[in-house]
């Protein structure tokens, strides 16, 4: 099936359009959660490439909809029982208003169902389905993307969740991470602010440039990463980050961008460095966020730290 976007329907997201449209699903209407999940499996595709679920739709987008796959999916899942195990997730700290998570890496956050941190969530913290602005992200205030870990704060109370969302608004939350990138980065520190805007394969990010013809330009979303190098070896970089805006893919795209890919991305890398990827046997990506530090609702500074996981260490012992 194929829908065109119009001026009216334009500027909604892909997830949130298809789950409202009746027409196009008829008796065997999709959940969100559905939805997400065959986008993922680019059923579901934007001007014929692969997308995300959070997309804005343009006026005169084409999406491409394989019908009878939707709907074989949507029979298989209600035949199929959930069998996936319980993700391991580590808690670093719980009160009555937060739950502070070290986040592994191969867990989404949110959008897929059965297998998330927001089903985690709703499964083992029933109340928390009420908290937040949308039921498909209970108490969730921030992400990680997929391939990484780290820590994540999560609200147990509407109030919580409204004081930690104006931190992350105002930018007062300090969110640092680790990465080792691909070659050796000369400068000891560095701020990376290219704006990004979704490329037009639709699936991932794109960074642009500052400025064109001479003058700023007015595409894409500001964006800020600063890096300061903790080890230099002869073919990567051990970096710390720290992010002032939370774009999505930001670091992974900023260090794209900046010549030096993070190791064991393979949206963003180059041939050369997926190359390396392999050999590494590295299957998610060297990012993990292990620093955040906010205020709890009695205006309490909280810090967490964590360290690099084994299987980062590991990778550590054998890069040059």
């Amino acid at each position: 099936m194929i829908i065109k976007i119009t001026k009216k329907t334009a500027g909604l997201r892909l997830d949130k359009f298809l789950a409202s449209s009746q027409t196009i699903w008829g008796k065997n209407q999709l959940s969100r959660s559905q939805i997400q999940k065959l986008i993922e499996k680019n059923v579901i595709k934007i001007n014929g490439l692969p997308t995300l679920a959070h997309a804005w739709l343009k006026s005169s987008d084409i999406i491409n909809v394989q019908k009878i796959l939707a709907k074989k999916n949507q029979r298989s899942q209600k035949a199929i029982p959930k069998t996936a195990p319980e993700p391991k997730i580590e808690i670093i700290d719980e009160t009555a208003e937060l739950l502070i998570i070290n986040k592994p890496a191969g867990l989404i956050v949110h959008g897929t169902a059965g297998d998330t941190l927001a089903d985690w969530l709703k499964t083992k913290y029933p109340k928390i389905k009420t908290i937040g602005d949308d039921p498909d992200r209970p108490g969730i205030v921030h992400r990680l993307d997929k391939e990484v870990s780290g820590l994540m704060v999560i609200a147990k109370t509407q109030g919580s969740f409204n004081h930690l969302k104006k931190q992350f608004q105002s930018r007062t939350i300090i969110k640092e991470y680790t990465a080792l990138v691909h070659g050796q980065i000369q400068r000891d520190a560095s701020t990376i602010n290219f704006p990004i805007q979704r490329s037009s394969a639709g699936y991932k990010m794109a960074a642009l440039p500052l400025t064109t013809k001479g003058e700023l330009t007015n595409h894409g979303r500001s964006a800020e990463t600063e890096f300061r190098v903790i080890t230099r070896l002869i073919n990567y970089t051990l970096l710390k980050i720290k992010i002032k805006t939370g774009r999505t893919h930001q670091i992974r795209v900023h260090l794209a961008a900046y010549g030096h890919p993070v190791v064991g991305d393979k949206i963003y890398g180059t041939a050369k460095t997926k190359r390396q990827n392999k050999k590494l046997n590295l299957n998610r990506v060297f990012l993990i966020a292990d620093h955040l530090s906010f205020t709890d609702l009695a205006n309490k500074q909280k810090d967490f730290k964590i360290s690099l996981t084994e299987e980062l260490k590991n990778i550590l012992k054998i890069v040059k």
